[in-house]
């Protein structure tokens, strides 16, 4: 929906405007590529314990003032360094190093949509699993086509105010909002994040109402991660987020009836364990993005037999 003169380039910073054609620069040449724990992404309830091939190219749609990826996200194409690693290369990287999975992440899949859904296409072709780290500010037909090929995503829902979508990320709250029920909607397996940041979105009533629309309108068994904020780029301003912060909110979300909540960023004694929503015991004992134990069997509870939802194998 960008209005871009020719020679000039969108928003993102990926797309040129050659003789009336939008062209991306980025197809193929991540400037980011390792080798994550899963639990990094963060996902807690899609294949624990194994290594996934994240990748990113550099621009984004959003321009959030605390960004902690901001020296890729907001960087011009040109200025940063990339390879060349277009989507048979990737599907190749990802079998070599035994990962069953390939996350688009750092900056914004959406951002490098054509490389992410030619990449996931190939990718579901040879049998590896599909995962977006994404903050989901897309528009709906874009994002159906591309879901067809995703099996889990991890989608931002930065605020629950679209005052300060504008004013700390540049964008707005409805496409986001739409974008996860979508997901939800679509079979994927989505976990849902939320960077509490001192001042702006730690109030009681805040996290509250954040809750309370996951649960109505995704479901109570989404999982959800409250994550400690850092002071950077342009946010040095405010404190780090504490951790008795981050666990009042994941009390306030499990009194509002979601079953999965975590704590990331902070280490937590119980933030980081998956537990049994029906009889309470620790079903996945995690300390970081290492597993401690994983007592599921067949993604169900050993103890109680609840179905637990995520992608176990």
């Amino acid at each position: 929906m960008c209005l871009i003169k020719p020679g000039q380039s969108g928003e993102c910073r990926v797309r040129i405007n050659v003789d009336g054609v939008l062209r991306t620069v980025v197809y193929g040449y991540p400037c980011s590529i390792h080798i994550d724990p899963v639990e990094k992404k963060p996902l807690f309830h899609f294949l624990p314990g194994t290594g996934i091939l994240s990748i990113a190219t550099a621009g984004c749609n959003l321009h959030c003032l605390n960004c902690q990826n901001w020296q890729i996200s907001q960087a011009n194409p040109e200025e940063s360094q990339a390879v060349f690693c277009p989507p048979g290369k990737l599907v190749e990287l990802a079998n070599q190093n035994h990962c069953p999975s390939i996350a688009y992440t750092y900056t914004d899949p959406i951002v490098y949509y054509e490389y992410t859904y030619d990449s996931a296409k190939l990718a579901r072709d040879k049998g590896i699993r599909n995962v977006l780290v994404t903050a989901g500010y897309i528009n709906e037909e874009p994002w159906k086509r591309l879901l067809e090929y995703v099996d889990a995503a991890n989608i931002d829902l930065k605020f629950i105010s679209d005052d300060l979508y504008q004013r700390i990320c540049s964008g707005t709250l409805k496409p986001i909002q739409n974008a996860l029920v979508l997901a939800k909607a679509s079979g994927v397996l989505v976990e849902v994040t939320n960077l509490v940041i001192p001042t702006l979105n730690d109030k009681p009533e805040q996290i509250r109402e954040l809750a309370h629309w996951i649960k109505a309108n995704l479901g109570s068994d989404t999982p959800l991660h409250f994550s400690g904020f850092y002071p950077q780029y342009k946010m040095k301003n405010l404190p780090s987020t504490s951790l008795q912060t981050l666990e009042t909110a994941r009390e306030i979300a499990i009194s509002e009836g979601l079953d999965y909540v975590y704590i990331g960023n902070v280490r937590s004694k119980e933030g980081e364990n998956t537990y049994c929503p029906n009889c309470k015991n620790v079903l996945i004992e995690r300390k970081g993005y290492t597993i401690l134990q994983n007592r599921l069997k067949d993604g169900r509870c050993p103890d109680c037999n609840k179905e637990i939802y995520g992608v176990w194998k």
